[in-house]
């Protein structure tokens, strides 16, 4: 009986659909993001371990698609579109994910608090996060469409679009968590160096994932204006 492999098997379909398969698994990790911090400000550290474990199975199960796309994309010269944007695009979803699971262990370290500096806000910027990895998520989903009608057409103004909204949503992101760090220095006595230090980080990584996903956007525009 003959096993093929199903990122093969996509590549025969599209050379798009193993990249949408992956940014499926991205997103399903990426949504992990609002239940960790709710779990985190409700300070229910057990539910927090169990989202926790979740994005890690996740994040590793977009690993092994990334690799797997790694190792079977074809290198002929058939390709309709560049390998070398493939592989950027690639490496952006994968970024996404990386960013959450980043924040899941920084979460990990002791039975971090939320400073009530940041609690009026901090679910709004994880939603704004989320919003943008979502919406990178729906400018691939054009990807196989873009393919079939040559990156012609109606297609590519309803991705540029979609791709201007994405930015306005990573700029939002950016102010409030430049809001959120101000606010946080301001009150900077209601928590410890280390608190600080880590709430800082954290920020900052949270902020990754909508720059990430502009990123993403942002490359496939530059694929589709060449």
């Amino acid at each position: 009986m003959l096993i093929t492999n199903p990122i093969a098997s996509l590549f025969r379909e599209s050379p798009f659909g193993p990249l949408q398969e992956h940014m499926r698994v991205v997103i399903d990790c990426t949504k992990e993001v609002v239940p960790l911090f709710e779990a985190l400000l409700k300070e229910d550290y057990d539910e927090l371990e169990v989202v926790r474990k979740r994005i890690f199975e996740k994040e590793k199960a977009a690993d092994k698609i990334k690799m797997d796309i790694r190792t079977h994309l074809p290198r002929g010269l058939f390709m309709p579109v560049d390998r070398r944007d493939l592989l950027d695009l690639l490496k952006g979803q994968d970024s996404i994910a990386d960013r959450v699971q980043d924040a899941a262990v920084l979460i990990g370290f002791g039975h971090l608090k939320v400073p009530p500096s940041l609690k009026d806000r901090l679910l709004e910027f994880v939603q704004l996060n989320l919003d943008a990895a979502l919406k990178c998520n729906e400018v691939m989903s054009n990807l196989t469409e873009l393919l079939e009608m040559g990156f012609t057409g109606k297609v590519v103004e309803r991705v540029n679009v979609m791709v201007t909204e994405l930015s306005v949503i990573e700029t939002a992101t950016d102010d409030l968590g430049h809001l959120m760090v101000r606010t946080m220095v301001e009150h900077e006595i209601e928590t410890s160096h280390t608190s600080f230090v880590l709430w800082y980080d954290l920020l900052r990584i949270l902020g990754d994932i909508a720059d990430s996903s502009e990123n993403v956007g942002d490359r496939l525009r530059l694929m589709i204006a060449r």
